[in-house]
């Protein structure tokens, strides 16, 4: 199946190479650090500093997660523009998730960096908010529904699959290339929703595939 490009664009390089055994094997215990930053930052609330560091004027944002949510729907009904440093917010703390999860699905055996971003690639469009619907924002979480239920379940067999990926690195040293290709896929199929429905980067409603 042939899916056509879609604005939101995820992938992550694969380690055709032999991978780490013992990082792989304590990955659960090693990832814990990393992931308590991420967890810290993706609390409740954004805190941003409106101009940079040279203007020191915060505002505490309501966010899904650390995400910028509710005052991008505002900005984009009320005004029909999308702030740039919320824009790059929204971007660079998707990659780092996405960087932690790779790490923990055994896609790579480099620890995840704060800020470089590896093997793995996300990209938005670029928005400045007049090319988008605003009315769209106050609705696109609900028309996401059918994506959420799709995404449990194949949440939920990528989670069996990292298992079996876990005993195949152990015993080759190796991501098995198909295994990798689902993964990566559910991933996709989840950033794809995310910048739909969350991040409100784009009108386009994702397709239901794990294609590139």
């Amino acid at each position: 199946m042939i899916v056509e490009s879609y604005p939101v664009t995820f992938s992550v390089d694969y380690p055709d190479r032999p991978l780490d055994r013992l990082s792989s094997a304590l990955r659960i215990f090693w990832i814990i650090p990393i992931a308590i930053i991420l967890a810290l930052l993706d609390q409740g609330g954004a805190h941003l500093t409106h101009g940079g560091p040279d203007n020191r004027t915060g505002a505490e944002f309501a966010a899904a997660g650390g995400t910028v949510v509710l005052p991008v729907v505002l900005m984009l009904l009320f005004r029909q523009k999308y702030p740039r440093w919320w824009f790059d917010w929204n971007l660079e703390l998707n990659r780092f998730s996405n960087r932690v999860f790779a790490y923990l699905s055994l896609m790579d055996d480099r620890y995840p960096s704060t800020d470089d971003h590896q093997s793995v690639h996300l990209s938005y469009p670029e928005v400045n908010g007049t090319e988008l619907n605003r009315w769209m924002p106050l609705v696109k979480w609900f028309l996401a529904i059918p994506h959420y239920i799709v995404l449990v379940f194949l949440g939920i067999a990528a989670f069996f699959v990292v298992v079996w990926v876990w005993f195949a690195i152990l015993f080759t040293g190796h991501y098995p290339r198909g295994a990798f290709e689902f993964v990566e896929g559910v991933l996709r199929w989840g950033n794809r929703v995310t910048g739909y429905a969350f991040t409100l980067v784009t009108d386009s409603y994702p397709p239901f595939s794990l294609a590139a």
